[in-house]
């Protein structure tokens, strides 16, 4: 998935710990094969290269998680659209950028992007794209989804406790093995030196996602490599967000949409939701809460 995995678990012993381990690993890579839009051979692959010709049927796993980010889709308004792999790459956060892109370039790069035109048979299990050149990737919620997969199986064959951690999307179980809680650092994104607040983590997920290391500065304002799928334009006014749900495929694929939706319609969402937390970091570097966090400060020598 061209991302770092972090594996923990609470074992007997050494042994046993390498194999828990390794059972996780192999089912980190059978998502991979089922979900990748680089593999070839992948039914996702396969559904891409269909796009606007047939529908094509799929395994009820992966059918099951396009229809999850559908109706995550429609949640967001669009803010979140899995479709977004269509968008052609116009903005570049290398260095290279001078200056913004046409607005005329900026509309076409969206003009094959839409989750209303993925359609999806429940009888048949069949995935269609109405698009000719449209594409699905699971980019925002993929590495999430991994890490619940794998924390599932770890649990079901008696792992006690133990963290997943998908280059940032995290997902605990059980406590440390002194007892206490998992606990996770909320970081100052402009400084990964300083933590703003330690966090306990109880059988659930955190996911935090930034724009503090793939951004360009464009006219005075900041724009982010996390573009809007509907408008084709970066998002702006955010440096980070830190999600906490019940699965790391939720507070992924959300993380991914409050960046979209901007500080006050992404805190007023949810706010709204039901078992869903999150902390915003603005441009300005004001740490923002939905209703239900109270954050401990560190003081930072």
């Amino acid at each position: 998935m061209g991302s770092r995995f972090d594996l923990t678990v609470v074992a007997k012993d050494s042994i046993q710990c390498y194999e828990y381990i390794d059972i996780a690993v192999n089912e980190i890579s059978r998502i991979e094969k089922l979900i990748s839009s680089w593999d070839k051979n992948s039914q996702t692959s396969k559904i891409n290269r269909n796009a606007g010709i047939k529908p094509v049927v799929v395994d009820g796993e992966l059918f099951e998680l396009i229809k999850r980010a559908l109706k995550i889709s429609l949640l967001t308004n669009g803010a979140f659209d899995i479709s977004y792999a269509s968008m052609d790459k116009i903005w570049f956060f290398d260095g290279r950028m001078k200056e913004l892109p046409s607005e005329e370039d900026i509309k076409k790069s969206v003009e094959k992007v839409g989750y209303q035109n993925i359609i999806l048979d429940d009888v048949t299990h069949s995935v269609f794209l109405k698009l000719e050149g449209m594409k699905i990737g699971f980019g925002a919620i993929g590495k999430g989804y991994a890490a619940d997969k794998a924390k599932i199986l770890l649990q079901s064959i008696g792992v006690k406790s133990g963290i997943i951690n998908a280059s940032g999307d995290l997902n605990t179980w059980g406590k440390q093995p002194n007892g206490k809680d998992w606990m996770v650092a909320i970081i100052n994104p402009l400084n990964k030196e300083k933590v703003f607040s330690w966090l306990p983590v109880l059988n659930s997920a955190v996911v935090t996602s930034g724009n503090y290391e793939k951004y360009v500065r464009l006219n005075n304002t900041l724009y982010t490599h996390i573009i809007d799928p509907r408008t084709g334009f970066p998002a702006t006014g955010i440096l980070s967000v830190t999600l906490f749900a019940k699965t790391a495929e939720l507070a992924d694929a959300l993380a991914t949409s409050i960046f979209v939706m901007g500080v006050d319609t992404g805190l007023d969402f949810i706010n709204q939701l039901n078992g869903v937390e999150c902390i915003i970091v603005d441009n300005n570097s004001q740490i923002i809460t939905s209703k239900n966090i109270e954050l401990n400060p560190v003081k930072n020598d």
